[in-house]
């Protein structure tokens, strides 16, 4: 038997400030702390073998804390961009609301929760290459990283450890479930929550949310 937690990092400052976050580099508040330790309390019965994170801090710090909580610091741990947030493109640093009141509220549902329509790729201060993700984009770039560098280490008995993002996270859940493109619209992966899978072989057992 082996188990996989899914974590997404605890709140940062532009979920408390209600901003599209994606790529940039933000901390977590004082609050995301708070949920990375009740995290990390939750998990602290699981031996973990090894851990993957994406490159930005706000996941990178988030296990630490759980690593620090779980007292398995020596811990190795794999960082890779396939794991990041989705890009948000020219709406990254826009307060939610204001995006809202600006371009329609059902057009900022459509970018925030649809599967295939990306955001804007307008070039910005926080967006200079011109990028931007939809939720298929993100899992195109997620699922073949997941399913070649984390699956087969489940798949040898492993117990794993991912700390990531909203959407990066819903693209392996979607994988996991066997959601439709339909379903996974409506999926919320919230903050600082636990998700423990658990595996014989490369067979999924159970699902429990912590």
């Amino acid at each position: 038997m082996s188990k996989l937690v899914l974590l997404r990092h605890g709140q940062s400052q532009w979920n408390l400030e209600n901003r599209f976050t994606g790529w940039v580099d933000i901390d977590l508040t004082e609050q995301g702390r708070t949920e990375a330790r009740a995290a990390g309390e939750k998990i602290k019965d699981i031996k973990f073998d090894l851990a993957f994170t994406s490159v930005l801090r706000r996941a990178n710090e988030t296990l630490r804390i759980v690593l620090e909580v779980i007292g398995q610091t020596a811990l190795s741990v794999v960082k890779d961009q396939a794991l990041n947030e989705r890009h948000y493109g020219g709406l990254q640093g826009l307060n939610k609301a204001e995006t809202a009141a600006k371009f329609g509220e059902a057009q900022v549902k459509i970018w925030r929760r649809s599967f295939d329509v990306p955001p804007p790729a307008e070039k910005t201060d926080l967006n200079p290459e011109g990028i931007s993700e939809s939720l298929k984009d993100t899992a195109a770039r997620t699922l073949p990283y997941f399913n070649s560098k984390i699956m087969p280490e489940i798949a040898a008995g492993k117990n794993v450890l991912v700390a990531a993002h909203g959407n990066s996270l819903r693209s392996i859940v979607m994988q996991l479930d066997e959601m439709t493109k339909e379903e996974v619209l409506e999926l919320n992966i919230a903050t600082g929550v636990p998700i423990v899978y658990e595996f014989g072989g490369a067979t999924q057992i159970s699902k429990v949310i912590l």
